[in-house]
C-alpha cells in the first residue's frame, strides 16, 4: 500500500513537470533536472528527452543534406509542433482501431533496408553505428505506418472528382501535349480553423518577412526547417519530383511562371500561407501509361467459425509451404475461399484503384515473384504474390481512371494538411518547451 502511494504522488508530480532530480534534491543543493515535460497532448505527455532524441536525427539528416541549421531554439520548436502533431494522429489511429502489426512492420523493415541495398542485420547494425536505437526506429516507423493508414480512411478516401472534372482534365491534357515534371521546396505558414483577421494579418507579415529574407539570399531549405508548418519542412521542404497534373492546383499554377531558382509571392490558401521555389523541372508526357500489376491471392474469409489469428495463422503457414517449394497456385485452389481459386488465386493484369487500397498498398511494395505477409482487408486475410509488371497504354475507360487518380493525387495534399489544421484545433494542447 506504502509503495502504491509513493507511486501515486510521484506520478503526480512528474504531470506537473517535477522530475524525479528535484524530488530528490538535498536541501541547499542545485536541483539536476533529468527530464521534464514539454508538451501535454489531450492525455498523454511529451518529455525533453524524448524530444531531443527525435531532433537528434533531424539533425544529422538535415546535415547530411547539406541544409545550413537553424538556431537550435528554433529547431527545437519546431520539432515539438511536429511531434505534437504526430501524437494527434497516432491517439486519433488508436481511437479508430488502427493497428500495424509485427508481421507487417517487419515486412516495412525489411523494404527500408533493402532500398539501402542493406540487409535488414546490415541496416540495424548502421542505424546503431549512427546512435540511432533499432527500438525506437521500429517504433517510429509503426507510428509512421498507423498515420498513413489514418491519412488514407479520414482523407483520401473522402476525396471525391467529378466526371466534368476528368472531361476538363483529359481535353486540356489533349490539347496540351507534354506537360513538364517540376523539383519543388515549400514553406507553409498553417492557419488555425477559426482564425482572427489578426491572427491572420500576422501570418502573412511572418510570410511576406521570410519572402523578403529569401529575396536577400538567405537558404530556403534552412528557413523551412525554421518555419515551415508542413510534414516535410524539417526536411527544407523538399517536394521532390512531381508532373505539374500531379501537384495541387494552385502549386502548379504558381510553379508554370517561374524560372529555376525563383520564389513565389505569399500565396494563400484554406490552410494559410506558402511560398514555394522551383527548384528544377524537365519534360514529361501529358498523361503517363499506366502501370499494371499481375497478381494472384490466397484469401481466408474471417467469420464466426475462424477467427481473425485464425486466419492469420493460417495463412502464415501456407507462406511457409511457399518458401520450402510448393506451388502457390496450387495452395490457392485448396486452400482459397475467393472466387479466383480454381485459377490457382490468378487476378489477371489489375489496374490501379481495381482493388481496396490495403490490398493495393500491399500488393504495391512486392517486387514480381515475392509473396506477402498476411494482410488483412475488409474481405479477410490475404496473401498475395505478384507474378509481373507493365506499363499498358489505356483505353478511354482506362484513360479516365488514369485521370482520376491524378485529381485524386492533386486534391490530396491541399485536403490533408486541411483536415491535419482541423485535427490540431481540436486536440487539447499545452506546451511548456519555456520552463515558467
Amino acid at each position: 500500500m506504502i509503495w502504491l502511494l509513493m507511486r501515486s504522488t510521484l506520478l503526480s508530480l512528474c504531470l506537473a513537470g517535477v522530475t524525479m532530480a528535484q524530488v530528490a534534491a538535498r536541501p541547499g543543493r542545485e536541483p539536476v533536472a533529468v527530464d521534464r515535460i514539454v508538451a501535454v497532448v489531450n492525455d498523454e505527455v511529451i518529455t525533453l528527452n524524448e524530444l531531443h532524441g527525435r531532433l537528434e536525427a533531424a539533425t544529422a539528416q538535415l546535415q547530411k543534406q547539406g541544409v545550413a541549421l537553424p538556431a537550435r531554439d528554433v529547431l527545437e520548436t519546431q520539432m515539438l509542433e511536429r511531434m505534437v502533431i504526430d501524437r494527434v494522429q497516432l491517439q486519433l489511429a488508436r481511437e479508430m482501431g488502427l493497428r500495424v502489426d509485427d508481421a507487417q512492420l517487419e515486412q516495412a523493415l525489411q523494404r527500408i533496408a533493402a532500398n539501402n541495398k542493406l540487409s535488414l542485420a546490415q541496416f540495424r547494425a548502421a542505424l546503431e553505428k549512427d546512435g540511432i536505437a533499432y527500438a525506437s526506429f521500429r517504433e517510429d516507423i509503426r507510428g509512421e505506418m498507423m498515420i498513413a493508414r489514418l491519412r488514407e480512411r479520414e482523407v483520401e478516401a473522402r476525396i471525391f472528382v467529378s466526371d466534368s472534372e476528368i472531361d476538363h482534365y483529359l481535353v486540356n491534357a489533349a490539347a496540351g501535349g507534354a506537360s513538364e515534371e517540376y523539383q519543388l521546396a515549400h514553406i507553409l505558414l498553417r492557419a488555425p480553423e477559426s482564425a482572427s483577421p489578426e491572427q491572420i494579418q500576422k501570418l502573412r507579415t511572418k510570410a511576406e518577412q521570410i519572402l523578403d529574407r529569401l529575396h536577400k539570399g538567405e537558404d530556403f531549405a534552412q528557413l523551412a526547417a525554421a518555419y515551415s508548418d508542413a510534414p516535410d519542412g524539417l526536411q527544407g521542404g523538399n517536394l521532390g519530383w512531381r508532373p505539374s497534373e500531379r501537384l495541387p492546383s494552385m502549386f502548379a499554377e504558381a510553379s508554370a511562371k517561374l524560372n529555376v531558382g525563383e520564389v513565389t509571392p505569399v500565396l494563400r490558401s484554406s490552410n494559410g500561407f506558402h511560398l514555394i521555389k522551383l527548384l528544377a523541372k524537365r519534360g514529361g508526357g501529358a498523361l503517363p501509361a499506366v502501370q499494371q500489376t499481375h497478381a494472384r491471392h490466397i484469401l481466408i474469409k474471417v467469420n464466426e467459425v475462424v477467427s481473425e489469428s485464425e486466419a492469420r495463422h493460417k495463412l502464415e503457414a501456407l507462406a511457409e509451404r511457399v518458401r520450402h517449394g510448393e506451388s502457390f497456385a496450387q495452395l490457392a485452389k485448396l486452400f482459397s475461399q475467393d472466387g479466383s481459386a480454381a485459377k490457382g488465386g490468378d487476378l489477371g493484369w489489375i489496374y490501379p484503384g481495381d482493388t481496396v487500397p490495403e490490398f493495393e498498398r500491399a500488393m504495391n511494395a512486392l517486387a514480381p515473384g515475392q509473396v506477402s505477409a498476411p494482410i488483412q482487408s475488409p474481405f479477410g486475410f490475404h496473401l498475395i504474390e505478384v507474378i509481373e509488371r507493365r506499363l499498358q497504354d489505356v483505353s478511354s475507360d482506362r484513360r479516365r481512371a488514369a485521370a482520376r487518380q491524378v485529381l485524386r493525387e492533386r486534391k490530396r495534399d491541399e485536403a490533408y494538411q486541411d483536415w491535419l489544421r482541423q485535427a490540431r484545433d481540436r486536440a487539447y494542447v499545452e506546451l511548456r518547451l519555456v520552463e515558467r
